[in-house]
C-alpha cells in the first residue's frame, strides 16, 4: 500500500497570506473610521496662528479641543472656545490669501474667550468690561482695552467672545456675537511646546 504523505495542501500558505492582508486592511479601515469619529465628535488638535490670545496662548501653541462637554451643557464665562466665525467676521477679518492663486481660501476656525453669556448686557468702557453694569475682573488679558463698545444685550443662544490680547484681536467687539451652533468645542490642554505643557487657565469672574 502506498503511504500518503502527511503534508499541508500546497495552496495553504497562500491562503494564510491572503487572510493576513484582508485582516490588515480591515484593521486599518476600522482605525481610520475611529480616528475620524474621534476628531468629529470627541476631540481634535489645533494650533494658534496669531497673537490675539496673548498672553494666555502663544503663536504656534498646540492645543487639544474637546467637544463632549458642550453636548451636555453650555459654554461658561472664561471658557476658551474654538468656533466657526459668522459671515460678518469673515468679511472684517479675512483669511490670508493662499500661496496657490487657483485655490479658494478656506474658512478657518477662530479661538477666543467667552466673556458675555446669553441675555446679559455687556459694555466695554474705561478699560474694563461691564456685565449687567458690574465690572468684570480679568487677570488673563494682555492689557486693558483701549476702545469703548456697547452697551449691547446678547441674544439668546449667542455669546460675546473676546481675545485676551484685547487691542489686537478681531473679535466680537468688531463683528458681533457667536451663535451657539457655531461653537466647535473648548480648548482644555496645551501639549506643545513641552515647557508649557498642561491645562489652560480658565480663570473668569463670577460677577
Amino acid at each position: 500500500m502506498t503511504e500518503i504523505p502527511n503534508r499541508e495542501p500546497e495552496n495553504l500558505p497562500r491562503a494564510k497570506s491572503e487572510n493576513f492582508w484582508i485582516e490588515l486592511l480591515k484593521t486599518l479601515g476600522i482605525a481610520a473610521i475611529l480616528a475620524v469619529g474621534l476628531r468629529q465628535f470627541v476631540a481634535e488638535a489645533r494650533f494658534i496662528p496669531s497673537g490675539s490670545m496673548l498672553p494666555t496662548l502663544q503663536i504656534d501653541d498646540r492645543l487639544i479641543v474637546e467637544k463632549v462637554s458642550y453636548l451636555f451643557g453650555s459654554p461658561n464665562r472664561g471658557d476658551i472656545v474654538v468656533f466657526m466665525p459668522p459671515d460678518k467676521a469673515n468679511q472684517i477679518c479675512p483669511t490670508p490669501p493662499s500661496a496657490d492663486p487657483t485655490k479658494k481660501p478656506q474658512k478657518e476656525a477662530f479661538i477666543k474667550r467667552v466673556v458675555g453669556l446669553p441675555g446679559e448686557k455687556v459694555q466695554v468702557k474705561e478699560g474694563r468690561v461691564y456685565i449687567n453694569d458690574r465690572p468684570l475682573r480679568e487677570g488673563y488679558i494682555e492689557e486693558e482695552p483701549r476702545y469703548n463698545w456697547g452697551p449691547q444685550t446678547i441674544p439668546n443662544n449667542s455669546y460675546l467672545v473676546l481675545g485676551d490680547n484685547r487691542n489686537n484681536s478681531c473679535d466680537s467687539h468688531f463683528w458681533g456675537f457667536v451663535p451657539r451652533s457655531n461653537i466647535i468645542g473648548r480648548a482644555v490642554v496645551r501639549f506643545w511646546p513641552p515647557n508649557r505643557l498642561g491645562g489652560l487657565d480658565e480663570a473668569a469672574s463670577n460677577n
